[in-house]
């Protein structure tokens, strides 16, 4: 039958107490004598019809199905195979019980596959049906958890440390071509780092190691660490690859460079700068396969999505988005133009850098040194018939002054800029030096935002809080609560209890009444308390309705939320 081996389903048959192994062996050799069907040989002799076979062979298909989210994978079963053999043949060691090997895979009938799997254990196996992309991903997620990666680089770091001492007594460098050890072990920390959905890879000398850490859903994780003897020649190759300059290890350095990582394309900007220890570099991955998310996903409540909609759909005027580095707002900024393109508007961008290219959107780099900043950049685009206009962070009174002209002359101007919350962003334009009457008559909204983690939705259950938790969610909410929603760690979040992050926002709209504080000067508290009364909701409280909601939890509110207001 189509997805039943031979030996699975002698032992179906026997199992089910309709044949004995000695005569399925008979009708066996019958079957390659005749070349009939297995199915039709055992109607024949009264066996089983074949529709009484395929539901038994169903059923058992269905009772050996795993979701591998709900295992946790024991070390000693993933150590039986390494990290390329595991995805060669997609399978993924789960534990071992009773000496007995606990394995997922695709097809538990195939028993070519099954032989080779015993031999290459070395013990019995009992192999369990998963679907094929999870045990894709959970191979990812459990070697580089395993140590499995770390074994090969330190393995290729033990080549370059030999080839470092020979080119040091030669007085040459260590190969940095594209097929060196060098440049595999580059390749190993990319795919890995992509593999892991990390945002950075920092690369960071140390006195005695060379320590490599990913930032993953915001927290920077320890992956490995390497002989330092590694640390030049690693630099080196992603300097060359990046396009800077190999030799001045002093002063700071950025450039960018791109790499295919398993059918993935992934652009890379990097940073240098030379600390005590040697170069420090800090590589920040732009995964192209990552589609841009829809403004629904982006954790807006619906109270505050609908008001959102209502100002990306005005014609003219300036919306600010406001929050710290990586609270996600170049990801609202792009979800938002991603909704306003239409092939009616003309809209154009001037960032830095661009990070995401859009079809049928025009897109202009920053670079500084040819003459085109914010301002220049802006004040071009002024003369290009925009009707909607990006400009990625207003840094300066000269791109405030311009992006403000732009939003009274006709069109919508969209930008990012940084302040601690959405009042803050007011004063903020005030301090670049824009006068109040001109805030007050082009700005129409302000979104200040925040990221938290998401409870693994996989593993989460409610569980006691902590006082200090319960404290925080009882003075803001005005309830008690005994227990929240915590993740108790899968393989699926890497024993961390989180998986992905989620956007908390604040969403200030201008109105006739807080227009008229505006323009009178009125102190932040006042203009936070019309603010309010206008509809905002303040992010803490924001925050601590995901809380409600089972989203996160209050540690990531009180750890990534709280303001100078709150503390």
């Amino acid at each position: 039958m189509a997805g039943i081996g031979e030996r699975e389903l002698g032992k179906l048959l026997e199992q089910a107490e309709l044949i004995t192994a000695e005569k399925y062996q008979e009708l066996l050799a019958r079957q390659k004598e005749t070349q009939q069907p297995i199915e039709r040989v055992l109607s024949e002799e009264g066996v089983i019809d074949p529709d009484e076979l395929a539901l038994l062979a169903s059923m058992q298909q269905e009772t050996s199905f795993v979701n591998l989210g709900e295992h946790k994978f024991e070390q000693r079963a993933l150590s039986l195979f390494s990290a390329e053999k595991a995805r060669d043949m997609n399978v993924l060691p789960i534990t071992i019980v009773n000496e007995t090997l606990v394995i997922a895979v695709e097809d538990p009938t195939d028993d070519a596959l099954l032989d080779d799997l015993k031999a290459q254990a070395g013990m019995p196996i009992e192999a369990v049906r998963a679907d094929p992309e999870d045990i894709k991903a959970y191979i990812a997620l459990n070697y580089k958890t395993g140590g499995d990666i770390e074994k090969e680089v330190s393995h290729i770091a033990m080549t370059l440390e030999a080839e470092a001492k020979k080119t040091r007594v030669q007085g040459g460098n260590a190969d940095l071509a594209a097929d060196s050890p060098i440049a595999r072990t580059v390749d190993m920390l990319v795919i890995q780092a992509a593999n892991d959905k990390a945002s950075d890879v920092h690369i960071e000398p140390q006195e005695d190691r060379l320590r490599i850490r990913y930032r993953i859903d915001g927290i920077l994780h320890d992956v490995m660490s390497l002989p330092l003897d590694v640390h030049p020649p690693l630099v080196s190759r992603m300097k060359i690859m990046a396009g800077m300059n190999i030799a001045d290890r002093r002063r700071p350095q950025d450039g960018q460079f791109s790499v295919e990582a398993e059918g993935r394309h992934i652009d890379i900007r990097a940073a240098t700068t030379d600390t005590v220890h040697g170069e420090k570099m800090v590589l920040r991955l732009l995964d192209k396969s990552v589609a841009l998310l829809d403004l629904t996903e982006l954790g807006f409540l619906a109270h505050d999505l609908q008001r959102f909609n209502r100002l990306i759909s005005a014609p003219y005027g300036m919306i600010l988005l406001s929050g710290p580095t990586g609270s996600g707002k170049t990801t609202t900024l792009y979800s938002a133009i991603g909704q306003l393109n239409r092939y009616e508007k003309n809209i154009m961008t001037i960032e830095d850098p661009v990070e995401y290219h859009f079809n049928d959107i025009s897109q202009i780099q920053v670079h500084e040194q040819a003459g085109m900043t914010f301002a220049s950049g802006l004040r071009a685009l002024m003369r290009l018939d925009p009707d909607v206009i990006l400009v990625g962070e207003i840094r300066d009174g000269e791109t405030a002054g311009i992006a403000i002209q732009a939003a009274l002359t006709g069109h919508l101007v969209l930008s990012s800029i940084h302040a601690n919350d959405a009042v803050g962003v007011i004063y903020r334009l005030t301090d670049l030096g824009v006068e109040p009457f001109l805030i007050g008559s082009s700005l129409l909204g302000v979104v200040a935002q925040r990221m938290v983690r998401r409870v693994c939705s996989h593993c989460k259950k409610p569980m006691p809080a902590p006082e200090q938790e319960r404290m925080l969610y009882e003075n803001e909410m005005r309830e008690k609560r005994r227990e929240f929603f915590y993740g108790r760690g899968c393989s699926l979040c890497a024993n961390t209890g989180y998986r992905g992050r989620t956007g908390v926002h604040e969403l200030l709209t201008v109105t006739e009444e807080l227009r008229r504080l505006i323009l009178n000067n009125a102190n932040s508290n006042d203009i936070r308390a019309q603010a309010i009364k206008d509809g905002m909701i303040p992010m803490w409280h924001n925050a601590m309705l995901k809380v409600k909601q089972g989203i996160t939890t209050p540690y990531e509110v009180q750890r990534n939320v709280a303001s100078i207001a709150d503390v």
